[in-house]
């Protein structure tokens, strides 16, 4: 489960009223008042909920949706702050247990009032955003495996090769040449696949992002996006964060690197990296642990074709890729190493400005 901020509702004082507001609202949306009974609740809530809106009104919020994962501590209900909570468990009316993505957005000049939304679609996974570590973690196991029955044996198939080549005078040079190539692509396969078969927790301390992200688009530059403009926007009073050093630095060359084979056929390739602070961004953690604060980001902006549909509910997991040759690890890495120092990442595509975005967040660090 995953959360992100949602800006206040801001009404103008000649447009509708917050009743007639609801009613257009194309998702199941409760009107609640700041001692958390609910106000009002459009048809879509009522189907939703399976309760009619004389049952709905006036019953408190906290009870008529209800936190469904045992042992939940999540305070959602007595918060001022703009909440989305994406692929989130709810006990919603009369309903069973089904997965919503939940919308708590606090309505500007009205104190204390907020507007609750209901998707019962993951929007989540519409912008490729992943809330759980499942696609990382199935690796682990397959890549240990895969890296003790494999890679041991390559290096001696790569000797036999060379001692082939040196005991008949080098006449078939190209054939063993060709034979230790391809042991050489292989394990550098599985040393990549190594990446997650370890589950340990990164070394995180506060840190500036920003040396870490000029080493990153400084190498990008030198190599595989040297004929890309990459143009910086940073927030020039952005807090440390909580961050290992090395962990930052392959996140964002993969993410680079990925930018950059999006844009291989594009005319005008462009790449943006962008920082921010956002307040009132958390991530829900699972079994019951409560919600982190994530107020640092760091936006990767490309002006290529995006990601394809068939692969977006899939895009953070192993060896899923878009690319004829690509092996499909290097987001999968993203997602673990942001993962393990505690943030997320997702991915959204802009297709009015034609630009596609992958979005990190990061825990603040205290320097």
């Amino acid at each position: 489960m995953a959360m992100a901020s949602v800006p206040p509702l801001r009404m103008p004082q000649d447009g509708p009223s917050l009743g007639e507001r609801l009613t257009a609202l194309p998702v199941a949306s409760l009107l609640v008042r700041p001692d958390n009974s609910i106000a009002d609740a459009n048809v879509r809530a009522e189907t939703l909920l399976n309760m009619a809106r004389s049952a709905i009104v006036g019953s408190d919020v906290s009870r008529t949706i209800r936190i469904a994962e045992a042992g939940a501590r999540f305070d959602i209900w007595h918060s001022d702050k703009p909440i989305a909570a994406y692929d989130i468990k709810v006990h919603a009316g009369r309903t069973a247990e089904t997965e919503v993505d939940l919308m708590i957005a606090p309505i500007v000049d009205h104190d204390g009032w907020r507007m609750v939304s209901l998707h019962p679609q993951s929007q989540a996974r519409k912008i490729g955003h992943r809330g759980t570590s499942g696609g990382a973690r199935s690796a682990m196991g397959a890549a240990a495996i895969l890296a003790h029955e494999i890679k041991n044996p390559l290096s001696g198939i790569r000797g036999a090769a060379q001692l082939l080549e040196s005991s008949n005078g080098g006449r078939d040079s190209a054939l063993t040449q060709l034979i230790c190539n391809e042991v050489d692509r292989i394990a550098a396969l599985i040393d990549r696949m190594q990446d997650f078969t370890t589950d340990r927790t990164l070394e995180c301390q506060p840190g500036n992002i920003y040396p870490l992200i000029d080493r990153a688009t400084g190498i990008a530059s030198a190599g595989f996006a040297r004929n890309i403009k990459i143009t910086k926007h940073y927030d020039p009073s952005l807090p440390f964060a909580h961050i290992n050093d090395d962990a930052l630095v392959q996140v964002m060359i993969n993410l680079l690197k990925n930018a950059s084979e999006a844009l291989e056929h594009v005319a005008n390739p462009r790449i943006r990296v962008e920082t921010a602070f956002r307040h009132g961004v958390s991530v829900m953690i699972g079994d019951g642990k409560g919600s982190a604060v994530l107020p640092i980001e760091i936006l990767i902006v490309d002006n290529g074709p995006g990601v394809p549909d068939h692969i977006l509910d899939h895009l953070f997991n192993p060896f899923i890729t878009g690319k004829r040759d690509g092996q499909g690890l290097g987001l999968a890495l993203v997602d673990k190493l942001v993962r393990d120092m505690n943030g997320f990442v997702q991915y959204s595509r802009d297709a009015d400005a034609g630009e596609s975005t992958f979005r990190v967040l990061l825990p603040m660090g205290i320097a």
